[in-house]
């Protein structure tokens, strides 16, 4: 009966006590018992979602993968549709963005308040960077309808000289290319003597160029000519789709991701963060480190890659 009694006793003081260190932490939600314990499990949280996210990226990986096997010259004449410059601007950008985040992270667990604000505010600043530049990338594709799908027509649009008014060129140079094109060869097999691409990656248009002729005809063709060249082949919008799909899914990231910052910044403005609790900047940080990541693989894949 003592020992009962006794027990009750210890108890009723472990949940006072319990109770108490709520009081005195307020970050700490009532199902955990230490900040040690809350932080270990959002970080084992995040990591799981992450992982899911890398998971779901490696499968569009592996379509990638599949299409650039089987399709390689939609891959070779697509990439002159991509701006190099725009791609590395970008790339630069998300990656002063990511050595912010993990100064902020770093200001967060020091009680740095003022910096952590500055880091944040410079890391949101990089996000919207990124999105800006990928709506002038966006915004000229679809003005020439180098887009995916039945709507894919490439059509140059040209600026006249102090004028907004722009004027179309319908694949001018279409003869010259189509005359420039080999007949379609039986059964798959190029008219080239050289080696060439496989038969497979001919498609059904008869375009049964080398890889290297693609590369010249890509590097020194004037652009009105490569307009002409995507005209012939009936199967470079899937190369525009893995585009819009790759990068425009990277892109909601991105904006997720400028939408937690701006939720981080507001706190740390009401000093919420210090060196006691800074566990939504450290998991938010672990996010934007992971979309650093998977951009740092499309560049090269859809931008540098031949």
């Amino acid at each position: 009966m003592a020992d009962a009694i006794h027990a009750e006793a210890t108890s009723g003081h472990a949940e006072g006590g319990h109770g108490h260190a709520h009081g005195d932490l307020p970050f700490l939600a009532h199902h955990f018992e230490t900040p040690a314990q809350q932080f270990d499990a959002g970080k084992l949280g995040m990591w799981i979602f992450l992982v899911t996210e890398v998971l779901f990226f490696a499968g569009l990986f592996c379509a990638y993968a599949v299409y650039r096997r089987t399709h390689p010259q939609i891959f070779i004449v697509g990439q002159h549709f991509l701006d190099v410059k725009m791609g590395a601007l970008n790339t630069i950008v998300l990656i002063l963005s990511s050595f912010t985040m993990a100064m902020g992270v770093w200001c967060a667990q020091t009680s740095r308040r003022k910096g952590l604000l500055v880091c944040l505010i410079l890391t949101w600043i990089g996000a919207a960077g990124f999105m800006g530049v990928k709506f002038v990338e966006y915004s000229h594709k679809f003005h020439d309808q180098i887009i995916w799908g039945k709507d894919f027509n490439p059509t140059r649009h040209v600026e006249h000289e102090g004028g907004a008014e722009s004027a179309h060129v319908e694949n001018a140079a279409a003869p010259a290319a189509a005359s420039a094109t080999p007949a379609p060869a039986a059964a798959g097999v190029s008219t080239v003597e050289h080696s060439t691409v496989p038969s497979a990656a001919a498609g059904p248009q008869g375009l049964g160029r080398t890889q290297e002729e693609y590369s010249v005809e890509k590097a020194e063709h004037h652009a009105l000519d490569a307009y002409a060249l995507a005209s012939q082949m009936r199967d470079l919008h899937i190369f525009m789709g893995i585009y819009f799909c790759l990068t425009g899914l990277h892109g909601f990231h991105v904006l997720a991701g400028m939408i937690v910052i701006a939720w981080l910044i507001y706190g740390a403005f009401k000093g919420r963060y210090d060196g006691k609790y800074y566990t939504p900047v450290d998991l938010v940080g672990l996010y934007w480190h992971v979309v650093d990541l998977v951009w740092i693989f499309l560049f090269p894949l859809l931008y540098l890659i031949h």
